[in-house]
């Protein structure tokens, strides 16, 4: 029979997870989503300038998930304006007004930089 015996500490294992427990991801959020409304709205085809200045932001967390959602409130007809300048719309004369992803581009470098600055959080905790 073969055994084996260990010793040591978990003593930096246990400091880290402390340490991570600590970390606030709803800071990280709350810092970006403002980055991102002014990307989002720098992005924003601009006619009357409505939507671009209705871009805002939501951070939660429940049961250890954080969440970060962007909005706009400018709505027409019942339906976001945003929406139709990125997918496009029918017209009332039967025609097509193609979109155009202004909202991809825009956010992309904000989500790089949250899952940069939350990895750097983990990492040094």
């Amino acid at each position: 029979m073969v055994y084996y015996v260990t010793r040591g500490s978990f003593a930096k294992t246990e400091r880290f997870l402390q340490n991570l427990s600590k970390l606030n991801i709803d800071a990280v959020l709350n810092a970006n989503g403002q980055k991102g409304v002014a990307a989002l709205a720098a992005a924003t085809p601009q006619d009357s300038g409505r939507a671009k200045a209705s871009w805002g932001f939501e951070v939660s967390s429940k049961g250890g998930t954080h969440k970060i959602v962007w909005t706009n409130t400018d709505i027409e007809s019942g339906f976001p304006v945003v929406i139709m300048l990125q997918y496009g719309h029918g017209t009332g004369t039967g025609g097509f007004v193609q979109g155009r992803d202004f909202i991809n581009p825009a956010i992309r470098p904000i989500f790089d930089q949250i899952a940069n600055e939350v990895w750097r959080a983990v990492i040094s905790a």
